[in-house]
């Protein structure tokens, strides 16, 4: 298995840095994943039980769909709450079609960054904040131009950097929704490894996690 995934990396690599094959990115690269895992999975039952190995992996499907079921019953709802606040979203779960939807979580954002003191501690923390919130819709990754887009009208009349502002931004918005406080981002896929709840894990990761990201900033605007 290990050596099947790494090989998987290496051909995502060359996809990437190379035209020797395509590059797979998006639903395709989570359907490939996905093949390269069920193959295993088929391979595993057949080399172990032989000609029972096709029931067996289905019991084995069974009791993974049953157990993601388990994990993400209690996540569904809420996490639908989080994408009404999303502009790629909001159309589609609310069915009205408009030129320009509202993005509910970033538009309250948006309003809210004019009373922000020019302060730069005040506004790295702000900044950091603004991340986190962007995070919760489970995307570690889709706050990044609102955060990048403040930092660069903030920095300069609080006379920090706009660059260590956005990374701050950047780093709440990342351990926020990229998979470590949010129970509906990957860090589903890491408790169904571990057989442990995901809400536990979010529990435990919480004040080390908001801990490091208050030292963090507090030191950013200190060092640079």
């Amino acid at each position: 298995m290990p050596l099947t995934f790494a090989a998987f990396v290496g051909y995502m690599l060359l996809g990437k840095f190379t035209g020797v094959v395509t590059e797979v990115q998006g639903g395709e690269a989570a359907g490939l994943v996905g093949g390269v895992a069920m193959l295993l999975l088929f391979a595993a039952v057949f080399c172990r039980d032989g000609k029972e190995g096709l029931t067996t992996a289905a019991d084995h499907v069974v009791d993974g769909l049953v157990f993601a079921f388990k994990a993400m019953g209690v996540v569904v709802p809420i996490a639908g709450f989080f994408f009404l606040g999303n502009v790629d979203f909001i159309t589609e779960i609310t069915g009205v079609q408009d030129d320009k939807p509202p993005a509910l979580l970033f538009d309250l954002v948006t309003a809210v960054d004019q009373y922000i003191p020019d302060i730069g501690f005040i506004v790295a923390f702000a900044i950091l904040i603004i991340g986190m919130i962007t995070g919760l819709e489970g995307s570690g990754f889709a706050g990044l131009p609102l955060t990048g887009s403040l930092s660069g009208s903030l920095g300069p009349a609080a006379d920090v950097d706009p660059a260590t502002l956005a990374a701050v931004g950047q780093t709440g918005s990342v351990w926020t929704g990229g998979g470590v406080l949010i129970a509906w981002s990957s860090l589903l896929a890491v408790a169904g490894v571990a057989r442990v709840p995901v809400q536990e894990v979010v529990r435990h990761c919480f004040v080390p996690v908001v801990a490091g990201l208050v030292t963090a900033t507090a030191l950013a605007t200190v060092l640079f």
